[in-house]
């Protein structure tokens, strides 16, 4: 009876073999689909066929240790054209997934959000709206938040009318090798720390690639984010962001935007054909009723860019007008100058730098525009964001 026990024991304590459940495109996509992603179990795979699956609502998982792996994302393609509620079109609420090798379009609202889900990979991926850019596409393409360890690599979003590639109120994080176009923000830092966003390519989008904090949210930011090595380019789709949305403020022909977040390097990257501006650090100048919010960014550090055309076509407010009195075009870095010495911003690029000289909350009118000399010595580097080998293997 004890030898008995104690093997009913061990088979309990043996996790189940991981299987492989396939599923094909065809009819009664949506139930086929949303079965396997029920059904699975920790280690499994739910390998998506080659195909187009037409989609009636939403998908969603909350199994720990799955991977999601369709046959590629120009062959794999959950389509939510038809998608009835206005809800994601894949919604992870689990740890340790991998999402990997399909595409997903037409969603009615975010592409893909993950929520909680700790050491989540997005690998491989496309998310799409295919009627272009308009404010009635979903707001976020991947949308990873309240999570720890984050990878996306190779990820392409078109059309998102926020942010194609966001990652918000999360902790190491690592975005690389991914595409943004077409987007209102094309990848965005928001509320996060400890971030590495290297060697994209960020382009016709309102604002290439932002680095935020903002106010009463869960979650403060935590900074130490690094922007290097990126190719953010031609920047020059109107902001098509629904009213109201934080977003909607970025101006057409911005590269990198960095609002109110601390411990900011950037670094190494390609930036040209932005109209407004390459490179803009600026306060939160909303009103704001959180007592613990910071709303200066701090320790922000320039260090070397290859910068191209910029400033010539500065839709900020007042922007035409700045530019017409400098002789038409705008420096490619420009600072809003609000909180002077204590916002401890270094530029060691070569190229000038406008500061307006603004008061937090005070109108453009109220400028002083000048040219200062930022160059110093370069704070200690980042610390590296190091994800799991685990991780990094479901990338590969």
């Amino acid at each position: 009876m004890l030898r008995l026990c104690a093997l009913a024991a061990l088979l309990a304590a043996t996790p189940t073999l991981a299987r492989d459940i396939t599923v094909e495109a065809g009819p009664n996509a949506q139930e086929r689909l949303q079965g396997a992603l029920l059904d699975a179990k920790p280690g499994d795979v739910v390998r998506i066929g080659a195909g187009r699956f037409e989609l009636t609502d939403g998908l969603s998982l909350d199994v720990r240790g799955v991977t999601v792996r369709g046959a590629g994302p120009d062959k794999t393609v959950l389509s939510f054209k038809g998608q009835l509620g206005a809800g994601e079109g894949l919604l992870v609420t689990s740890d340790d997934v991998v999402l990997r090798d399909f595409a997903v379009e037409d969603s009615k609202g975010d592409g893909i959000k993950s929520k909680g889900a700790d050491r989540i990979v997005y690998k491989n991926v496309r998310v799409e709206w295919t009627g272009g850019p308009k404010a009635s596409n979903g707001a976020y393409g991947v949308y990873p938040v309240e999570s720890s360890d984050v990878l996306i690599d190779g990820v392409t979003v078109k059309g998102a009318s926020d942010a194609g590639i966001y990652v918000g109120q999360s902790n190491k994080i690592i975005v690389r090798n991914s595409t943004a176009m077409f987007n209102v923000a094309g990848i965005e830092i928001e509320n996060s720390g400890h971030a590495d966003v290297h060697d994209n390519l960020a382009t016709h989008n309102t604002g290439g690639i932002l680095v935020f904090d903002l106010p009463a949210l869960p979650r403060r930011g935590e900074g130490h984010v690094s922007v290097r090595n990126n190719k953010v380019v031609d920047n020059d789709t109107p902001n098509f962001a629904p009213k109201g949305n934080t977003v909607a403020t970025v101006p057409t022909g911005t590269g990198v935007l960095i609002m109110a977040e601390n411990d900011v390097l950037v670094a190494n990257n390609e930036l040209s054909g932005n109209g407004t501006a390459n490179i803009m650090v600026v306060a939160y100048r909303q009103p704001f009723e959180d007592k613990g919010y910071d709303p200066l960014p701090r320790n922000i550090t320039i260090q070397p860019n290859k910068h191209g055309r910029a400033g010539f076509a500065p839709a900020m407010p007042g922007g035409v007008q700045l530019a017409a009195a400098l002789g038409g075009t705008l420096p490619p870095i420009f600072w809003d100058g609000t909180g002077g010495a204590e916002v401890k911003l270094v530029v060691n690029d070569s190229v000038p730098v406008l500061s307006l000289g603004l008061a937090l909350g005070a109108p453009i009118e109220t400028a002083r525009p000048d040219m200062p000399k930022l160059a110093g010595a370069a704070p200690a580097p980042l610390p590296p964001v190091k994800l799991s080998d685990a991780m990094e293997a479901a990338a590969r």
